[in-house]
């Protein structure tokens, strides 16, 4: 009868065997999976932070959102009249009171 006991053990031995053997497979695919699922999403991410960020570039430098153009202030020079010399003669000083 000891045979027999000893093919169920050591049937029961080679289904655990089995069965962690399968655990640790599916927690290492799981392990893979999360690891691609984080660099896609990292690279989606940051693909869409430069969409967005090249949009706003777009948008506010040739776009509806540009700002008008103002006329800018130029420096113009303004000819101030200056006395002009006359041929006339400066009337002297009197002495009379």
């Amino acid at each position: 009868m000891a045979p027999r006991a000893n093919d169920k053990d050591a049937r029961v031995q080679r289904e655990r065997a089995r069965a962690y053997q399968a655990r640790v497979e599916l927690n290492a695919g799981r392990q893979r999976r999360r690891t691609r699922d984080n660099v896609i999403g990292g690279i989606v991410g940051a693909v869409v932070l430069l969409g967005i960020l090249g949009a706003q570039v777009a948008y506010y430098t040739a776009g509806p959102g540009k700002p008008a153009p103002s006329p800018s202030p130029t420096v113009t020079s303004t000819v101030t009249p200056t006395p002009e010399a006359t041929d006339a003669a400066t009337p002297a000083p009197t002495t009379t009171p």
